[in-house]
């Protein structure tokens, strides 16, 4: 009679692989047969309780990181991708998806991995479509480009770093903190020194003098995060190197940027975890400032947090998120929805994210429309960095949070600014943007004639023939 056990297969697999084991390694550490692995590793046998605790001995698993987690999250990931324009034609229930990840998990991760290719080909397409003769810089020669291609195909979501971010941050609620964290778990100590002693770093790990050193300069929010991504980067190392080698990039300088990104991305998730703060933006319908207080983190921080909430079956509101500085130079850029920005050349002017700067530290709500009828809602506001002592300098910058038209009623800020008749039409540059009459405009649109003005000369800058 067969042994009472569970199936994890693939779970198992991936266990033996990142150990470097073959199957005759592993039977052996296990005093098992190695078809009885191979068996275990294709579902067609069960994992027991008593191979189980074998496991545990021989390889230190922990079993809550070893329980098949991973069979729901799949199966919402896939789902998620069935959704997308290119199949929405194809009628595949839910059950046979649930059958194909439960069957076929390598089929299923498969299956994800091309999908996620595709849509950073779509990505880079896109940005390719925007550039002009001459000025093609493609995504690997360009690692700013690169590394947010690979966040917007992945709609700036990671559930497995959130998963595990969620797990910590409960690890560091019962420590009673993040300093009380760093002294149990690594023995680190959370020192504050004036600038004069961090000589130009905000953050720095001594490991001589175990120490971890912070700006005392920092406001609180900051001094949280900081700590949260020196403790990403010692807790979470084969998470991120896994995360950001999903992205394939040619360059160092890309591969960096992207695993300083997802370090951040754990940072907030652990100042932030997934499931309590989807629930509290629901609860405070989207109000940025109140969840910030509740969470003890920057305007910033918690607009930034917003656009990571696209975890298949757990989805909120999908935000664009921009931060520009008064030059109008973009420092950073993060999509989970659908809202089209130019990569080269300015934005729209008539876009309030570029007059928050005259109205410093006042949220400015604005119905927006493209060219081809989209609507969205955006929400912008001045923030600044740096500071902390008479005479440190500042850095201003602006932010905006943009979502679809159809989900701005479950923001707060939309209940003293209902949608108008006529919103404020914008472009997503003046090169791509063809409404003739437009007295912002700064460049003619591709593809145009442009009118002499030796007799007339028009309200707008350019004149354009009608053909």
């Amino acid at each position: 009679m067969e042994k009472h056990g569970v199936y994890l297969g693939p779970r198992l697999r991936r266990l033996r692989r990142d150990l470097g084991l073959t199957q005759a390694n592993m039977a052996a550490d296990l005093d098992i047969s190695p078809s009885y692995i191979a068996l275990m590793e294709r579902n067609q046998r069960p994992v027991t309780a008593e191979t189980l605790l074998r496991l545990a001995k021989a390889y230190k698993v922990d079993f809550s990181d070893f329980g098949d987690e991973t069979g729901p999250d799949l199966i919402a990931r896939l789902q998620a991708v069935m959704r997308d324009p290119i199949l929405a034609d194809l009628d595949l229930p839910q059950m046979e998806i649930a059958d194909l990840v439960h069957s076929f998990p390598g089929v299923a991760e498969a299956m994800l991995r091309l999908h996620t290719a595709y849509k950073e080909e779509q990505f880079a397409l896109a940005d390719r479509r925007q550039e002009g003769p001459g000025e093609s810089i493609g995504a690997s020669g360009d690692p700013v480009a690169a590394v947010r291609s690979f966040l917007a195909a992945r709609r700036n979501c990671f559930p497995i770093l959130d998963a595990a971010a969620e797990r910590l941050s409960a690890k560091i609620a019962e420590a009673g903190g993040l300093a009380g964290f760093f002294r149990e778990r690594h023995g680190l100590r959370v020192r504050r020194m004036p600038p004069e002693v961090m000589t130009g770093s905000l953050r720095r790990l001594d490991w001589h003098r175990k120490d971890v050193l912070l700006d005392d300069t920092l406001d609180a929010a900051s001094q949280n995060f900081q700590l949260a991504q020196q403790l990403a980067y010692l807790e979470f190392d084969q998470e991120l190197r896994e995360a950001t080698q999903e992205g394939h990039f040619e360059t160092d300088n890309a591969q960096r940027l992207a695993h300083r990104a997802l370090a951040a991305y754990c940072a907030a998730a652990i100042v932030m975890p997934y499931a309590a703060f989807a629930r509290a933006v629901e609860n405070r319908r989207y109000d940025i400032e109140a969840i910030a207080r509740q969470f003890g983190t920057s305007f910033e921080q918690t607009a930034h947090r917003l656009t990571t909430l696209q975890k298949p079956g757990h989805e909120r509101v999908p935000f664009f998120f921009i931060r520009v500085d008064a030059a109008g130079n973009v420092s950073k850029r993060l999509n989970s929805g659908t809202f089209p920005f130019a990569r080269h050349g300015g934005g729209c002017p008539l876009w309030s994210v570029h007059q928050a700067f005259t109205m410093p530290r006042r949220l400015i709500t604005q119905w927006l429309e493209l060219p081809d009828g989209q609507r969205f809602f955006s929400i912008a506001r001045t923030v600044s960095s740096g500071g902390g002592g008479y005479g440190v300098p500042t850095v201003e910058r602006a932010i905006a949070l943009v979502c679809e038209a159809q989900h701005a009623e479950r923001l707060v800020y939309s209940r003293s600014h209902p949608q108008p008749v006529t919103p404020t039409p914008i472009g997503i540059t003046c090169r791509l943007c063809h409404r003739t009459s437009c007295t912002s405009r700064s460049e003619p649109p591709i593809g145009r004639q442009i009118l002499p003005d030796d007799y007339r000369r028009t309200d707008a800058p350019f004149g354009f023939s009608d053909t």
